[in-house]
């Protein structure tokens, strides 16, 4: 893995310091067509890779991960690409926990600067929150406490 900072781009623009990105899109395939460059100039670069998906596409995303020429799994044998359910991350115990959110992403950016990532690349796909589902009305706290958090890394957060 190199140490020499690499660029991070998102649709087309270099990312600067802060990486905290949200972004809506109007299909699947859009949101493929923005977010796959991403992903793979993430692998090109030796980045975690850390996602997020509805239980229910995780075989999916895999599937275009790898039609992206990414060897997924190779990546998650190695520990490199980590996919995710809401239900391991978002909605743990069946609810939204802002504070236990917050301790998570800390908690994975700092496993990828421990595994000796230079960024984890972290792709959070959260269309839950226009469900009702307990907790979700803490979403935009949680969102502004997360530009507080994420400053004191380097990591990139869509």
């Amino acid at each position: 893995m190199s140490t020499e900072k690499q660029p991070v781009h998102l649709g087309g623009e270099v990312l600067e310091r802060s990486r905290h990105v949200c972004a809506f899109f109007n299909s699947r395939d859009e949101e493929y067509e923005v977010l796959l460059p991403f992903i793979k100039e993430g692998f090109d670069h030796g980045d975690k890779a850390y996602h997020i998906v509805e239980s229910s596409r995780r075989p999916m995303h895999r599937r275009v991960l790898q039609k992206a020429g990414i060897d997924t799994a190779a990546a998650e044998g190695r520990g490199q690409l980590d996919i995710r359910a809401w239900e391991d991350a978002y909605l743990r115990d069946g609810h939204f926990n802002q504070n236990r959110m917050l301790a998570l992403i800390e908690q994975v950016l700092n496993a990828g600067k421990a595994q000796h990532y230079p960024l984890t690349r972290l792709v959070a796909n959260m269309e839950w929150a226009l469900e009702e589902r307990p907790g979700v009305e803490d979403l935009v706290e949680y969102e502004t406490r997360l530009n507080y958090v994420l400053p004191k890394y380097d990591d990139a957060v869509c």
